[in-house]
């Protein structure tokens, strides 16, 4: 495992602003019930579901990109404190099993947003290779799915409930309001893409496997499962190709990812590129925009349709 990475965050924001930082440990004197999350929708659900009654730290930093990153020794000496850790796992965050055990704190309650979730098996090719491998069978990106995305909520409930039971009806009250956005969500994109008779997107990297499958789309990315996997010059040529014979109009990139090889490919075969946010974290910008999980799904939806439309 790599040396592990400070943590470089500003100050810890408000959760009506939808910031956080974990750079700073709790304050010794603070009350409520403190929650910890590796990735960005576990936190923006946690935030939904906990409100007033709890104090969420997001793990990873705005701007780093969550495949990579891991936690510093600091970091966990804070967690040390935490009434509930909560993590995506399907190998998406490499080092939660080692924190898991470093943590001195019985209490603690540790949830994996993923139990219960529909999982998609991952296709392992040739793009991952000795340097980037893949790690798991499973793609981890379960939120891009809203339904999935409603089984992540409902575990981060029942684990607030279990540690904060006099706040039971709280919780499952704005639990019941996230459900339902959630569902519209599905809907949403069910109605709206359904209606398009092109279903193929070209992306960055294969993060689009569960919004792909539960809207009939066909995702071909241009690296693996890790964004930092480079394909073959085989391989670029033959997805060169594919774009070309298909009249394939878009190629997607991420924000948190090094756009080149998208820009390599739209300039040989003529495409405009487009951002798709796999949501795993955001930037900076976007936190101080106030984008949450719902508004970052609703421009995804408005690129694919963009992308998509006759």
């Amino acid at each position: 495992m790599k040396k592990l990475l400070p943590i470089i965050i500003l100050t810890i924001l408000t959760l009506s602003l939808y910031g956080c930082s974990a750079k700073d440990a709790p304050p010794k004197n603070q009350t409520g019930i403190t929650v910890y999350t590796s990735i960005y929708p576990l936190y923006d659900f946690a935030s939904k579901i906990g409100q007033d009654k709890v104090h969420i730290y997001l793990m990873t930093p705005p701007g780093a990109e969550p495949h990579d990153w891991e936690p510093s020794a600091r970091l966990m000496a804070q967690m040390e404190n935490a009434d509930i850790l909560i993590y995506n796992g399907l190998d998406m965050e490499l080092w939660i099993e080692k924190a898991i055990a470093s943590i001195n704190n019985p209490n603690l309650t540790i949830v994996n947003a993923s139990n219960n979730a529909k999982l998609l098996k991952l296709v392992k090719d040739n793009h991952e290779d000795g340097r980037n491998p893949v790690h798991g069978n499973y793609d981890p990106h379960i939120w891009l799915n809203p339904i999935n995305a409603i089984v992540q909520a409902e575990n981060i409930k029942n684990a607030l409930v279990e540690v904060d039971s006099g706040h039971k009806d709280f919780y499952e009250n704005n639990f019941d309001e996230l459900k339902s956005r959630l569902e519209d969500l599905d809907e949403r994109y069910s109605t709206t893409l359904s209606q398009l008779s092109k279903k193929d997107i070209v992306v960055s990297h294969a993060a689009f496997g569960y919004l792909a499958n539960r809207y009939g789309l066909n995702q071909y990315p241009i690296s693996g499962l890790s964004p930092q996997a480079e394909p073959t010059p085989s391989q670029m040529a033959a997805l060169s190709d594919f774009i070309k014979e298909n009249n394939i109009e878009y190629i997607f990139f991420e924000s948190l990812s090094n756009p080149k090889l998208a820009n390599v490919i739209a300039k040989e075969t003529g495409t405009n590129i487009s951002i798709l946010n796999p949501l795993g974290g955001l930037t900076q910008e976007e936190i101080d925009l106030g984008e949450d999980y719902f508004s970052i799904m609703e421009k995804n939806l408005v690129s694919i349709k963009n992308a998509l439309g006759e």
